[in-house]
Formats: structure tokens, C-alpha cells, sequence
């Protein structure tokens, strides 16, 4: 259950949390309807297979997740049937219709098509961390955070989440480390890093499984690039690549985390979990104390 990417939200320390495990069986993940294209909802970290625990909690730190059904009607196949329909039409009638027929037309379509669907189920998970005010979201696309984001909203009846706004520019703090600058304790250069010249429509160098502090590295910064992602690993214990945006993407915990789990597994699927989850809970809050610290993250109000 170990997450692979972070997306990171501010909230104030004083949100109430009291009340979420009684407030989550009314904003459960309902089975997509037969004229729906999308069903969203809460369901338990544990798996949609438990009906009873419908969120997790070790300390302050809080695990969520949000569940989806999408009914999944390729286009191809709607504009293929459609085209058909519109051939019949005018062998038949003798006219081509116009562009409102059509698109009632396209509507009946999907209409008759929704209840013969197939459905994906998808499952993001948070990691909220109520002393410290923030959210850990299990996604590298800030649209899926901001969804999660709205769930615990309509959960709460308010939520004020902001994405991390940082008073020092990322990229510039992120091409600092490339060129020498001092990281932070802990921190170290990974093998993986993308720049990009700022101007637009500017040239983008992507480099992989490559020393970063080099030659072609330097000649790239004179002539003006900037680092727009950069692999990094804190510690022995998590990798990753860290975004202008702030996102952590690639997310992987490495064997100084994971040797305390060895014998995690020993009492059972739910202790293994509880382990996990306290391990990850643990590793995130120093990743996101050290990105607080060194991009001056603003706190929520």
C-alpha cells in the first residue's frame, strides 16, 4: 500500500476531524447506476471486500480513500454506430440530418449503450496528517488531488486544502542543487533530472540513469536552462523525483525504511498494514518537514 507519488495540500490544524468515521457512511461509493457514466464515493483503505471500517487512523495520522466506477464507451464505437444511423437515415429519407438531430441522435446512442458498458474501478488514497496540516494525495496529476480534495470537503462540509504555495520559486531552489548548491541534510542527488530553457517554446533535456554533477549538466545551466525535475533521495530510506510543481512522483522506499519491517508480517494481513502505514505515515512527515523548511512553504491559515 506504499504510495508512488505525493500531491500536497495545506490545511489549518484546527479542521475537525471528530466525527469522520460517523459522518463516512453517508458519502459511500454507490454502485455506478445503469444510465450513469461515473459513481464516486468513499470506501475502506482496507478494500471495497470490508464494510464496516471505512477509514484508518494511527496518532495523527489519518488514512482515507476515495473509490470510482467509470462506464467506459470508447468514442470509436459511438461515432462508428452513429455514422451508421446517419447513412440509414439518408438511404431512407433521402436528407442528411442536421447538426441538433444529430447530436439527439448521438445522445439515444449513448443512452442505449450506458446500461451494456463495462466499468473500471479505481481506488486514491490520502494520508492526512492532522498535526501538521497537510494531505498527502496518492496521485501525480493535481486534478486527482483536487477531486480528493472536494471528497473530504462534501465529507467535512468544509474543507480549506490549498495546493503548497512556496515563497522561494521551486525551479530555481531545484537548479541551485544541480549546480552545487547545498541540499539539505539527508538529501542527496538522484540520476534522473529535466531542464528546461525558459524561454517559450524553449528546448527540453530529459536525462536518465546519469551523474548530475558533470560537465554536460554545467553546459546545459550556462546556457540558461533551468531544472524543472529532479530525482533526489533522502536519506537511505525514500527516492524520488521532485517537480517545479512540488509534486513527488516515483515515490519508492528504499531498504533504510523497509528493514523495519521484517518481521511486520508475522500477526497477519492487518498488522502488516498497520506497520506499513505507520512506516509511510512517519517517512512522509520528514519529506514534507524538509520541503517545508527549504522551499519556505506558506502555512494555512
Amino acid at each position: 500500500m506504499f504510495f508512488r507519488n505525493l500531491t500536497l495540500f495545506r490545511f489549518p490544524t484546527a479542521t475537525d476531524f471528530s466525527e469522520v468515521d460517523t459522518l463516512l457512511p453517508q458519502v459511500l461509493l454507490k454502485p455506478v447506476g445503469p444510465l450513469e457514466m461515473n459513481s464516486r464515493g468513499f470506501i475502506s483503505p482496507f478494500g471495497r471486500e470490508e464494510k464496516t471500517v471505512f477509514s484508518h487512523r494511527i496518532g495523527d495520522a489519518l488514512w482515507l480513500t476515495v473509490g470510482g466506477e467509470d462506464k467506459i464507451l470508447p468514442g470509436a464505437v459511438v461515432n462508428d454506430l452513429l455514422a451508421r444511423k446517419l447513412e440509414e437515415i439518408e438511404e431512407k429519407e433521402g436528407r442528411k440530418p442536421g447538426g441538433r438531430e444529430r447530436k439527439r441522435l448521438k445522445d439515444d446512442l449513448l443512452h442505449e449503450l450506458m446500461p451494456r458498458a463495462f466499468v473500471k474501478s479505481s481506488r486514491t488514497d490520502a494520508l492526512i496528517d492532522l498535526t501538521h496540516g497537510y494531505v498527502a494525495v496518492d496521485s501525480s496529476s493535481r486534478k486527482t488531488g483536487e477531486n480528493v480534495m472536494s471528497d473530504i470537503r462534501g465529507l467535512l462540509g468544509s474543507f480549506p486544502a490549498m495546493p503548497l504555495n512556496a515563497e522561494v520559486a521551486p525551479r530555481s531552489i531545484l537548479t541551485g542543487w544541480i549546480a552545487g548548491e547545498e541540499l539539505p541534510t539527508g538529501l542527496s542527488l538522484g540520476e534522473e533530472c529535466e531542464m528546461k530553457d525558459p524561454a517559450e517554446g524553449g528546448a527540453v533535456v530529459k536525462c536518465q540513469h546519469q551523474e548530475l554533477r558533470c560537465d554536460e549538466i554545467d553546459k546545459h545551466l550556462d546556457a540558461g536552462k533551468q531544472v524543472t525535475k529532479l530525482a533526489l533521495v533522502f536519506e537511505d530510506n525514500l527516492s524520488f523525483v521532485l517537480g517545479d510543481d512540488l509534486i513527488v512522483r516515483k515515490l519508492k522506499f528504499l531498504d533504510g525504511a523497509l528493514d523495519q519491517l521484517e518481521h511486520a508480517d508475522d500477526d497477519g494481513r492487518r498488522a502488516e498494514l498497520d506497520a506499513r502505514f505507520a512506516l509511510q505515515s512517519g517517512e512522509v512527515r520528514r519529506l514534507f518537514l524538509l520541503l517545508e523548511e527549504a522551499f519556505k512553504l506558506s502555512k494555512a491559515d
